[in-house]
C-alpha cells in the first residue's frame, strides 16, 4: 500500500491552490488586456475619423477633388493599417482604401447603421458586415458632420480579426507561460521551503521518537527555525526529559524496592532456617521470631504504600469528603507514635486554634496524610530535637503544619520530593523509606484540590497542607 505522506499532501494541496490562483489571475489579465486592447484601438481610430472628417467634408462640399480625397484616406490607411470606407447620407459607399472592396462603391449598404450613428455618434460591431466584405472582421463607424452639425455620412473603419488575434495572442501566450512559469516556480519554492522547515524536522522528531521508545532516553531534538516548529520541538524534547526522568525513577525504584525486599526476606529466611536446623538455641527462639516479625511488618508497609500510590494514581479512588475534626486527627496520630516519639527523645508541641477544627475532607485519607507527614518528621528529626505541629485557620482554609529540628533539605531536591520514587538524601537510606510516602501525601492532598509545599526554617524543615473548613467551623 503506497504511504500517504504529509509532505506529499502538502505539495499537491499547494500546487492546486496555486494553479486555481494563477489560472483565475491569467484569465482576468486576458480579459482585462482584450478590453484595453479594444478601447485603445477605438480611441486611436476616432482621433483618426476626426482627421477624415475634414477631408471628407471638404469633398462633399466641393472644396476638394475626389483625387486628393482619396490619396488622403489611402495615406492615413497605411499609417493606421486599417481599411477605410466612406458613405454619404444615405449609406452610398463613394470611396475605398482597399482595392478589394472596390465592388462596395455605389452599394448602399449601411443605410440603417447611419440612423443608429446619428444618434450615438459611432457604432463598432464584429463580423457584421462579413457578408459584404468576404472575411471576418472589426467595424468601427463615425459620423462625419458638416460645419453646422449636419450629418453628411460616415467613415467606417474595418480590421481583419485575424490581425486582431495575432495582436492579441502574442499577449495571451505571455500571459499564460507568466503563469506556467510562476506555478513551476512556486511549487519548487514550496517543495524545498515544506522539506526544509516542516518535513525535515517532523522526520527528525520521528527518529528520535523510535529511538526513545527503543530504550535510549538520552535522545534529543535540536531545531532552530524561531517559529512554531521550534516550539514543538521545545516541547518534546521536555517530554523526552520527562520520560528520562520516569525512566531514571523507576530504575531507582526496582533498585530500592528489590534492595527493601530482599533485605527482610533474607533475614526472615535466615532467622526461620535456623531455628528449623537447630541451630539457634530454644531460649533465643522468641527473639528471633521478634526481629522476623517487624521484617514482615516491613514488607507489610511497603506492599501498602505501593498499593496505596497505586489506587490514588489510577483515579479510581473517591473521596467522601465530610465534616471532621482535623484537631482529633492530629491527637490520633500522635498516639499512634508515642513509642517512637520517647525512643528518639522527641519533644511534640502542638498548636490547636481552638479545641475543635472542622473540615471537609475525606477523614481516612488525611489522616493518612498526617500520618506519613508525622512519620517522615520522627523519621528524619535529630534525637531529642523539637516537633511542632500546628492546625490554625486562614480565610476559608485550615492550615496544617508539621515541623522538625534536624538537616535542611537541598534545594535541588526540594523540587523532587514529590516525585515517586525519590529519595531526598541518599545518606538517609539506614532510614526505612522506599521514597513513596510523600507522593502518596501530594498525590491525596491534590485529589482534594488543595496545596501542599515545603520549605527549609533556620534549624530544620516544615511542612504544610490547606483543607477547606466546614461550615460549622467558618
Amino acid at each position: 500500500m503506497v504511504k500517504n505522506s504529509l509532505f506529499s499532501k502538502m505539495v499537491v494541496t499547494y500546487t492546486i491552490i496555486i494553479t486555481v490562483s494563477f489560472t483565475i489571475l491569467a484569465a482576468f489579465l486576458s480579459f482585462w488586456f482584450q478590453d484595453y486592447f479594444i478601447k485603445t484601438r477605438q480611441r486611436d481610430l476616432t482621433r483618426q475619423a476626426d482627421i477624415i472628417e475634414g477631408i471628407a467634408t471638404k469633398y462633399l462640399t466641393g472644396a476638394s477633388s475626389y483625387e486628393e480625397l482619396t490619396t488622403s484616406i489611402k495615406f492615413i490607411s497605411t499609417y493606421i493599417n486599417d481599411d477605410i470606407v466612406l458613405v454619404d447620407s444615405n449609406g452610398y459607399v463613394y470611396s475605398v482604401t482597399n482595392i478589394k472592396y472596390t465592388p462596395l462603391i455605389g452599394k448602399q449598404i449601411f443605410h440603417d447603421d447611419l440612423e443608429n450613428i446619428n444618434n450615438s455618434d459611432y457604432i463598432d460591431a464584429f463580423n457584421e458586415y462579413g457578408v459584404y466584405m468576404d472575411e471576418k472582421i472589426y467595424v468601427m463607424m463615425k459620423v462625419v458632420k458638416d460645419t453646422k452639425g449636419q450629418s453628411m455620412g460616415a467613415t467606417l473603419f474595418s480590421v481583419s480579426t485575424d490581425i486582431l488575434d495575432k495582436s492579441l495572442s502574442n499577449v495571451y501566450q505571455i500571459i499564460w507561460l507568466s503563469a506556467v512559469f510562476a506555478v513551476i516556480a512556486s511549487c519548487i519554492v514550496i517543495y524545498y521551503f515544506s522539506q526544509k522547515m516542516i518535513v525535515n524536522p517532523l522526520s527528525e522528531m520521528s527518529g528520535v521518537a523510535r529511538k526513545i521508545a527503543q530504550g535510549d532516553v538520552d535522545k534529543r531534538v535540536e531545531i532552530h527555525s524561531d517559529d512554531e516548529m521550534e516550539e514543538f520541538a521545545n516541547a518534546f524534547n521536555v517530554m523526552a526529559d520527562s520520560l528520562q526522568k520516569v525512566e531514571q525513577n523507576r530504575k531507582e525504584f526496582i533498585s530500592n524496592v528489590s534492595h527493601e525486599l530482599r533485605s527482610p526476606m533474607t533475614s526472615i529466611k535466615g532467622f526461620i532456617g535456623g531455628i528449623l536446623d537447630g541451630v539457634v538455641p530454644d531460649e533465643k527462639h522468641k527473639y528471633y521470631l521478634n526481629i522476623a516479625y517487624e521484617e514482615i511488618q516491613r514488607l507489610t508497609r511497603l506492599i501498602n504504600d505501593l498499593l496505596d500510590l497505586s489506587a490514588v494514581e489510577s483515579g479510581t479512588y473517591k473521596l467522601e469528603k465530610v465534616p471532621v475534626d482535623i484537631n482529633e486527627i492530629v491527637r490520633i496520630c500522635i498516639l499512634r507514635n508515642e513509642n517512637r516519639i520517647r525512643n528518639k527523645n522527641l519533644d511534640v508541641q502542638v498548636f490547636f486554634e481552638g479545641s475543635e477544627l472542622w473540615v471537609l475532607t475525606d477523614g481516612d485519607k488525611i489522616t493518612q496524610v498526617v500520618t506519613n507527614l508525622l512519620d517522615n518528621a520522627i523519621k528524619y528529626g535529630k534525637e531529642d530535637g523539637l516537633i511542632q505541629i500546628s492546625c490554625r485557620k486562614k480565610g476559608k482554609k485550615a492550615n496544617i503544619s508539621i515541623f522538625n529540628e534536624g538537616s535542611n533539605i537541598d534545594e535541588e531536591d526540594i523540587k523532587h520530593i514529590w516525585e515517586r520514587f525519590y529519595k531526598v538524601d541518599k545518606s538517609r537510606t539506614q532510614k526505612v523509606s522506599t521514597g513513596l510516602g510523600l507522593s502518596i501525601v501530594k498525590k491525596i492532598v491534590s485529589l482534594h484540590d488543595e496545596e501542599i509545599w515545603a520549605c527549609n526554617k533556620e534549624n530544620g524543615v516544615e511542612f504544610i497542607f490547606t483543607l477547606q473548613l466546614a461550615k460549622k467551623s467558618m
